[in-house]
């Protein structure tokens, strides 16, 4: 049974960690003879990794950690965590925050934007060795206002190297996007394949529209990674190639049949047609009335 951890104290304590500095904020050192076990968990705050994982599972979302070197993982509130005889290279850290520490902080609408908080961990960020230098140093700077006494100017500053981190993170992961493009060829390549074949397999008329969830389990990535990736490649993201791919079918049968629009609309999967009527507009700049004229006036 997955435990749910309302804070970061009480998951230390089920843990056997000594109580953390702050109610709200936990930096855990990371040292080659730790060997870190967590149940499966979940928890009202956010959790970001650096290790240099030797041996060990690492779970999360619910796909395990591969042990290439040099990684940072980004965890976010109530995902599913679970750690067993998780055992390391070298010296690292993990650091836990609540929600509520972000209140008032632009971080705290910031980070939602970041994506790689809903990245798999077969999905981690690897860093070269300037990268990590990088990073360690904005984790060793955490780790010094940690350890000293509180002031007011305490979580102001940890606050602004943990934005940095997400920054550099978010720049970290376009480099590797770009690299992993020119080793295993074009995720949009595949993508495309894949939403064509389930047009022509007439799954829109039994299964609706296809969603990014459904073509990313069947290109074995998270939602959020391929739209970052197809991102990366295109400048487009999944669903906005999914509406490009309707819309150009759509287009070719108002042009080439009698078809009423409310019927290309509902075979394309469209229950919604206001919906489907907007995407049209948004990529044509007609109505799909308006596109049918032009042919059959």
């Amino acid at each position: 049974m997955t435990k749910h951890f309302k804070s970061i104290s009480e998951m230390h304590r089920d843990n056997g960690f000594p109580d953390p500095e702050h109610p709200m904020l936990s930096l855990i050192r990371i040292t080659p003879d730790l060997v870190l076990n967590f149940k499966e968990f979940t928890g009202d705050f956010y959790m970001i990794g650096l290790k240099k994982v030797k041996a060990g599972h690492w779970l999360y979302g619910r796909t395990k950690f591969d042990h290439d070197k040099g990684s940072m993982v980004f965890w976010k509130p109530r995902q599913v965590i679970e750690i067993k005889n998780l055992e390391f290279e070298e010296d690292g850290y993990i650091i836990l925050f609540d929600e509520d520490y972000l209140l008032g902080n632009p971080l705290q609408k910031e980070i939602q934007k970041y994506p790689f908080f809903d990245y798999e961990t077969d999905e981690a960020l690897h860093l070269s060795p300037r990268e990590e230098k990088i990073i360690l140093q904005l984790f060793q700077t955490i780790g010094g206002e940690y350890d000293n006494n509180e002031d007011e100017f305490s979580k102001g500053i940890i606050l602004a190297n943990i934005s940095s981190m997400l920054r550099y993170a978010e720049r970290f992961y376009k480099r590797q996007f770009i690299n992993r493009k020119q080793v295993t060829g074009k995720t949009v390549t595949a993508f495309n394949k894949l939403l064509e074949s389930y047009i022509q397999e007439d799954q829109l008329s039994t299964e609706g529209l296809p969603s990014v969830a459904a073509l990313a389990l069947a290109l074995h990535m998270s939602p959020r990674y391929l739209t970052s990736l197809l991102k990366q490649e295109t400048g487009k993201t999944a669903q906005e190639l999914i509406h490009i791919a309707l819309i150009g079918i759509a287009k070719k049968r108002l042009r080439d049949s009698g078809e009423n629009v409310s019927d290309v609309a509902y075979s394309l999967g469209f229950e919604n047609m206001s919906y489907f009527s907007k995407l049209f507009k948004k990529e044509t700049g007609k109505t799909p009335s308006d596109f049918k004229k032009q042919f059959f006036n």
